[in-house]
């Protein structure tokens, strides 16, 4: 795997879901490979411990008040965003500009525009039943948006091929994307293991439709060990019992969590990729997923599927494996041996490809105007 010794690559990423996780950890390959990578944050400030995942690296971080595409779906943040970004471009003068959002691809970028389609709200409002909010003029504007913005991009990505044709469903890109999966440190995927316990773990923001919490909190009921849930805040209506809340936890918190569990449960009704199932997995946890596309895409063999509204058979999977040391064992061994192919090392070396062409077709199309302004 290389890179271009001093290629400069402007990055944008967020700190509020796994975007950051995976923004952090490409940069930091990237970085050590020999790229000169500045990641630029949007949307609320990183926490003292999601910066400290940079120490150690040559990463450098900017920070900014700008809106998040979502947060801001009447576009009202997009002169300030444009002025902000462009000038940081100036400033910097990348080789690359690798967006981790999709509307800031029709900025009037010099460098080559590589955008990163993790999720978006049309696709997220299909999935959840909601798709009655994309009538209103605001989400209307957000899509049109989102939808130029792919048309500009010079390539863009999707983290599964399913995710992908949802992408090339709801918005038309005028060209085809790439696929490169996520991928996890070597260090991540050849930890040491744990003496599993017997419990059920889940991550996700409680008032997130698309995590579905609201149905394992239902499964907990009657469920022979306890569940327990990491994520920020905290809805009433999904809490029972036997479901426990750990508040929101550092990456590092989680992963210790995720080394004790036997089994990780992710009954999504949403999920493009699904990082924290690939670090469950990677600990040694059991999988129990919902059966979703991009799920099946990644885990099918590996896991066992359930059906995402049906409470009662997420229960009676997870009351199975409880039960069942053997059979818990042989899953969390399959989830492990998964893991191992979604390695940072990959997509690193997919990124950094990706790149390449990038510039090569950027290279020739200034040699080809050249040549016609010529030739006038």
């Amino acid at each position: 795997m290389s890179t271009r010794c001093g290629l400069r690559v402007l990055m944008t990423t967020d700190a509020v879901g796994g975007v950051w996780s995976y923004a952090t950890s490409l940069a930091a390959a990237l970085a050590a490979l020999g790229a000169e990578i500045h990641l630029v944050s949007l949307g609320p400030a990183p926490r003292p411990d999601q910066r400290a995942m940079l120490r150690g690296t040559d990463v450098r971080l900017v920070e900014t008040d700008l809106a998040l595409e979502w947060q801001d779906p009447d576009a009202h943040d997009l002169d300030h965003a444009r002025g902000t970004l462009l000038a940081l471009e100036r400033e910097l003068r990348p080789d690359i500009v690798h967006l981790n959002s999709l509307r800031e691809a029709t900025f009037d970028w010099d460098a080559p525009v590589l955008a990163v389609a993790h999720s978006c709200v049309p696709s997220w409002a299909l999935a959840c039943n909601e798709a009655g909010m994309l009538q209103e003029p605001r989400w209307q504007r957000y899509s049109e948006l989102i939808a130029a913005g792919l048309r500009c991009a010079d390539a863009w990505v999707a983290p599964t091929c399913a995710f992908g044709e949802v992408i090339g469903r709801l918005h038309a890109p005028r060209r085809p994307g790439t696929l490169i999966w996520n991928g996890l440190a070597a260090s991540t995927l050849e930890a040491a293991r744990h003496e599993k316990e017997t419990f059920v773990l889940a991550a996700g923001r409680m008032w997130d439709k698309a995590k579905n919490l609201s149905t394992l909190s239902k499964a907990a009921d009657g469920l022979a060990c306890p569940v327990l849930v990491a994520g920020a805040g905290s809805d009433s209506t999904v809490v029972t019992s036997n479901l426990h809340q750990l508040g929101e936890l550092s990456h590092d918190e989680l992963r210790r969590w995720m080394g004790r569990a036997a089994i990780y449960a992710s009954p999504a009704l949403y999920e493009p990729f699904g990082l924290s199932v690939l670090e469950a997995a990677a600990a040694g946890c059991a999988l129990v997923l919902s059966d979703i596309p991009s799920f099946r895409e990644l885990w099918q063999d590996a896991a066992v599927f359930v059906a995402p509204a049906d409470a009662g058979a997420i229960r009676s999977t997870l009351n199975w494996l409880a039960a069942d040391p053997r059979a818990c064992a042989t899953l969390q061994d399959a989830a492990r041996r998964r893991a191992a192919r979604y390695s940072l090392r990959r997509m690193a070396a997919s990124y950094a490809e990706l790149y390449g062409d990038l510039l090569a077709r950027a290279s020739s199309d200034r040699r080809s105007n050249t040549y016609a302004e010529a030739c006038a």
